[in-house]
């Protein structure tokens, strides 16, 4: 661990700690209603301190059997979380324990002085804050994706000291009022802009207009500040692009005195600011624009030191070179680690797959078991190829390879899975180390891969479960797997069902509208090449009727479009197949046979006569 203070062209060294294991976590903490001067950092199952000039005070092992993942501290309580387990400390000993549901993301416990009771909030990966009294639940908060991290209003709460801010890894944000009895949501953000999941958050006037503005940091290296210009939601007034996830932000007065600036610190620890200081000023009589003396000496320092850098690592480069060589030498293999996250999009049905490695990535080989689609991601460069796989002999559905360009570090893919095929979806991250070695991470590609966690549950309900569902396949996948697995486990499992015919009428009606787009845009799109050389051979198209004149002025809008999602139409079809034979399935009738009349039937797209079609086909 290491301490710092930036200044215009240097860094000072406060302190520094031994190498060791890990920092799973570093807090900030003291007395109440004193500045928060002492650093607590996490390691393993340890928690240390240090006095802000780098004296050690304090050194707690703990009795928790897993590695810290999140911590906070309040005066002298010390709230710890692994994986599913919380604990309390106060004075170092052990006051409270609670076992979560699901992965515990953050924890954070409302400000004692303005709320005059010890209230955590723990950050469930299952959509949930889990507001606790004790080692009991006091009751659970939903949200509308899964929370990475927790911040309080303001820096303390707000003027109740009980809202708190969540960014959740699907990219949304949120504030919720934790009162003693129920939640009161205040405002939430979406994710408009697809932007990537939120790590970290901060509250600080950057401004300088009296009211603090909230920094957000996300996975996919933006940088966020919104402002409230008025007591609704908040405003987004400034972003930029970094070229890693950022995993912690701060506001703060640190490169120079009167100018307050932004730290973000990214996931290989580059450490960027943002600041007020105006980098160019007027000057001369023709008013150029000139750097300042300051950042001009700033960037010179720069340029020095990391030419510096390069004539060194060309040199060790050459004496690795030359010791592999010997018939003596002995190839050790490089460790190094991979920030990874596999997450469900609700909003377009797909997967997003981030993987991020501290070096330059080479290769990343995409390998998968069952069929799946990948999709382009705007950014990503790489240069992808496909390799010709066979199912039936090597297991293979999908061997992908992309090819990153020098100095990409964060590589996004966007994967689409089929419902009811389930197995394991692998990535073999290379990076541009030497020598070379390889990491592979897998992912499970689940039944019901793109349904998400419901938590109105019948809790009455013991030794059974119900499944509910508007699509009949849905059940038919269900049921598939359940007696899959049960056969498998030689567990005897009895189900029945209850078929509403309503229901199919319904779900057709809610693919209607989606087909019936997915339909126009293919039409659209196929004349465009057309219409192009009509426009090429005639010189105008006036002529034209006004529907074809506003298919070549939006062409470039629809082949955006029709390239995002190519396989959207089958998918659809593929939907409405699945649900005509999951239907008959269940009264035992086989109608495979008569599929091809329906996919003749789906490309006139007339809801009646479709319906009609499934009514009839018994």
């Amino acid at each position: 661990m290491e301490v710092s203070l930036a200044r215009v062209d240097y860094l000072q060294t406060v302190f520094k700690t031994l190498p060791g294991p890990k920092i799973a976590r570093l807090e900030l903490g003291g007395a109440l209603n004193t500045p928060q001067e002492k650093i607590f950092v996490a390691t393993g199952s340890e928690v240390r301190g240090f006095t802000k000039r780098g004296k050690q005070f304090l050194s707690f092992e703990t009795n928790l059997t897993e590695d810290i993942k999140a911590m906070h501290i309040s005066g002298a309580d010390l709230f710890l979380c692994a994986s599913y387990i919380y604990n309390h400390y106060c004075d170092c000993k052990d006051k409270h324990y609670y076992l979560s549901r699901d992965k515990i993301n953050d924890v954070l416990c409302l400000p004692v002085d303005k709320v005059n009771c010890i209230t955590p909030v723990l950050a469930c990966q299952d959509r949930v804050l889990r507001v606790l009294q004790g080692s009991d639940l006091l009751y659970e908060v939903e949200v509308p994706g899964p929370p990475t991290v927790l911040a309080l209003n303001n820096g303390d709460g707000g003027d109740s000291g009980e809202e708190i801010v969540y960014g959740t890894s699907d990219g949304k944000l949120g504030l919720v009022q934790i009162t003693g009895s129920a939640p009161v949501p205040k405002w939430e953000i979406k994710n408009e802009k697809k932007r990537g999941g939120i790590l970290c958050i901060d509250s600080f006037d950057i401004l300088r207009d009296g009211v603090k503005e909230l920094l957000v940091g996300r996975d996919d290296g933006v940088l966020e500040i919104y402002s409230f210009e008025s007591a609704d939601d908040p405003v987004l007034r400034y972003d930029y692009v970094l070229s890693e996830s950022i995993s912690s932000i701060q506001g703060g007065c640190v490169g120079k005195d009167g100018y307050d600036e932004v730290l973000a610190c990214t996931y290989s620890g580059w450490l960027t600011g943002l600041t007020t200081e105006l980098a160019y000023r007027e000057g001369g009589s023709g008013e150029e624009l000139k750097l300042s003396q300051d950042m001009q000496s700033k960037i010179s320092s720069l340029r020095n030191e990391v030419e510096h850098l390069q004539v060194k690592v060309l040199g060790e480069r050459e004496k690795y070179q030359q010791s592999s060589q010997s018939s003596s030498a002995v190839s050790s293999v490089p460790a190094f680690s991979v920030n990874d996250k596999f997450t469900l999009n609700d909003d377009d049905a797909s997967y997003s797959l981030i993987l991020e490695v501290q070096a330059a990535i080479d290769i990343v080989l995409v390998q998968s078991d069952v069929p799946v689609d990948l999709l382009d991601v705007d950014k990503n460069s790489a240069v992808v190829s496909f390799s010709n796989c066979d199912s039936d002999s090597n297991g293979n559905c999908l061997l992908a390879t992309y090819r990153c360009q020098a100095n990409t570090t964060r590589l996004e893919l966007k994967i689409r899975s089929i419902e009811g095929r389930y197995g394991t979806l692998q990535a073999y991250v290379t990076p541009r180390i030497q020598p070379k070695t390889c990491q592979v991470y897998q992912y499970q590609i689940k039944p019901l891969s793109l349904h998400q966690r419901t938590h109105s549950i019948d809790h009455d309900r013991i030794g059974e479960g119900c499944f509910k569902s508007d699509n009949i396949s849905t059940i038919s996948i269900l049921k598939d797997v359940l007696s899959k697995e049960a056969t498998k486990r030689k567990i005897n499992l009895n189900i029945s069902f209850d078929i509403n015919e309503e229901s199919v009428r319904h779900t057709l009606k809610l693919i209607h509208p989606k087909l019936e787009y997915q339909q126009l845009l293919a039409k659209k799109v196929h004349l465009i090449d057309a219409l192009r050389e009509l426009q090429v051979q005639e010189g105008n198209v006036d002529f034209l009727v006004p529907e074809y004149r506003r298919i070549l002025e939006e062409a470039d809008q629809l082949l955006e479009e029709y390239k995002k999602q190519p396989a959207h139409l089958e998918r659809l079809y593929g939907m409405i197949t699945d649900l005509f034979i999951d239907k008959f399935k269940f009264r035992g009738t086989n109608v495979k046979s008569k599929v091809p009349l329906l996919l003749e039937l789906l490309d006139g797209c007339e809801q009646e006569r479709l319906i009609a079609f499934f009514e009839a086909a018994a």
